[in-house]
């Protein structure tokens, strides 16, 4: 079972709900399951938001819950001074077939089925600098399933894979490379990244999160590509409904990145390898 809050990153209450639920779900996926049963968790000011946004939320959340092939159950609420909204999903896998994030192998290849950037994005979109355009393929990415790329990964040998969500790309590795004693080096110019959000961390944006994954993270992160800072950020940037990160054999990647590319994930990208570790676990970024 996993839980998952989040407070609303867009206005529109029924995509709200959509990102929300396809947050929640993307767990089950980290591990190889199928989604079966969810229960809704909300905080909602009802003396100032109309209850049909509520109403919206829901709807969204339950346009995803069914499209993941599981039931909304019921859920529970309580008043609270600003939105937040989330799913309590339980999910199931057969015991010897689950994902776990370490277990990840020497001369493993990573593979990441979403692009990076969505904290940037929404933070830039307050001030207006984000196109229209960038913004919707944003949302559409975000309000896309994990399920066709965990079903596309159950065909291979799959040694381990994590969920790409708030602690960023950086963090999310590192608890692999923990998991698995070994070093994960990422090529940062193999990155898939969403349209502007590079151009915004020039500008200048960023969000309340990068600091606080940057310094949980540094003590175990070797920089060695000749990046400018301002570029060195998508690696700490807080993904919301991120992509799933894979390890898995080389010689068995191209064949995943056409399954992948079948199943039409948002992204379908070698982003790294995996190298010998001394126990603790690394990242190099080249």
């Amino acid at each position: 079972m996993t839980a998952d809050f989040i407070t609303p990153p867009v206005n529109d209450p029924y995509l709200y709900g959509q990102i929300a639920a396809a947050n929640a779900i993307s767990d089950v996926y980290a591990m190889g399951g199928e989604p079966k049963a969810c229960l809704n968790l909300v905080c909602f000011p009802s003396n100032k938001l109309p209850p049909e946004d509520l109403q919206q939320i829901v709807a969204g959340a339950l346009n995803k819950i069914t499209e993941a092939g599981a039931v909304l159950a019921g859920g529970h609420s309580v008043e609270d001074d600003e939105p937040k909204f989330g799913l309590s999903v339980v999910g199931t896998v057969h015991p010897d077939r689950y994902w776990r994030n370490g277990g990840a192998l020497e001369g493993d290849v990573l593979v990441l089925t979403k692009p990076l950037g969505s904290g940037v994005l929404f933070n830039a979109n307050l001030k207006k600098w984000v196109s229209d355009a960038a913004m919707r393929s944003c949302i559409d990415t975000l309000i896309c399933l994990n399920r066709g790329a965990a079903e596309a990964m159950k065909h291979f040998d799959i040694h381990a894979v994590t969920d790409v969500t708030g602690f960023g790309l950086g963090g999310h590795a590192l608890e692999m490379a923990q998991s698995s004693g070994a070093v994960l080096r990422i090529m940062i110019n193999d990155l898939p990244v969403m349209t502007e959000a590079l151009a915004m961390y020039q500008k200048g944006m960023s969000t309340g999160v990068n600091r606080f994954n940057e310094r949980m993270i540094k003590d175990h992160l070797s920089f060695e590509a000749d990046v400018p800072d301002w570029h060195k950020q998508i690696i700490y940037d807080p993904q919301t409904s991120g992509g799933l990160l894979a390890a898995l054999p080389e010689d068995q990647a191209p064949e995943l990145l056409k399954a992948l590319a079948q199943q039409k994930t948002p992204a379908a990208s070698i982003i790294g390898r995996v190298e010998r570790g001394t126990g603790d676990g690394q990242l190099i970024v080249s």
